[in-house]
């Protein structure tokens, strides 16, 4: 099972987490309006391109530039696209970087999969999130029961309100969906915008990995 901490910002915490249980992604938000934004003028981009820890950059329909330039300066390994982006601006983005992508779905009440269609051979991995008006840590949970029909191909990761009380309903849905491949961490687990609470963090991949 994948575990992916998203929302990570000071050098200080990263390094606190990955001392322990490390997660197997690092999510960095660089979606100027969300309160764990990474403004690349200010991080520590020795540290962060230093990191083993794989590290997924969230955008927001942002610019290809813009998506490039982070790629470079914190040595992205993957690129979480959660805003409208297009197939044909995947299609360009994929041209341009050898960083694998990663799609979010927004889920409300259901899922149209035939819009998903077209994404599947394009990205690595599908992530389903859930639709609010707030971008990267909203901590609300959507029906977890729409993905039991999943019909695709490709592996996702589960994100939206997950915290230590949903193990139990993560390996039910798992054994149910094996595409389903790892969880989204971020807003339960923090004591402050971008900061995390180690020790919870942990707890919960040992759980998980357990």
């Amino acid at each position: 099972m994948i575990i992916k901490v998203c929302g990570m910002r000071e050098a200080d915490n990263v390094r606190k987490l990955t001392e322990g249980e490390a997660p197997d992604l690092m999510g960095l938000i660089f979606y100027e309006k969300s309160p764990r934004y990474v403004d690349r003028n200010s991080a520590d981009l020795n540290f962060f391109r230093g990191l083993k820890t794989p590290k997924v950059g969230v955008f927001v329909d942002a610019e290809i530039e813009n998506i490039l330039q982070n790629i470079n300066d914190f040595g992205l390994d993957y690129v979480q696209l959660h805003g409208s982006e297009s197939v044909a601006f995947i299609q360009k983005l994929k041209k341009l970087s050898r960083v694998r992508i990663i799609k979010v779905v927004k889920v409300g009440a259901e899922i149209d999969w035939e819009e998903l269609r077209p994404f599947e051979p394009l990205v690595d991995l599908f992530l389903f999130d859930t639709q609010t008006t707030k971008f990267g840590g909203s901590g609300v949970q959507f029906d977890w029961t729409v993905l039991e029909s999943y019909p695709l191909q490709k592996g996702f990761l589960l994100s939206g309100g997950v915290d230590e009380g949903s193990v139990e309903a993560i390996e039910a849905l798992a054994s149910k969906v094996p595409l389903l491949l790892g969880v989204d961490i971020n807003s339960r687990f923090e004591t402050s915008p971008g900061v995390k609470d180690t020790a919870k963090v942990q707890r919960f991949l040992k759980m998980v990995r357990g």
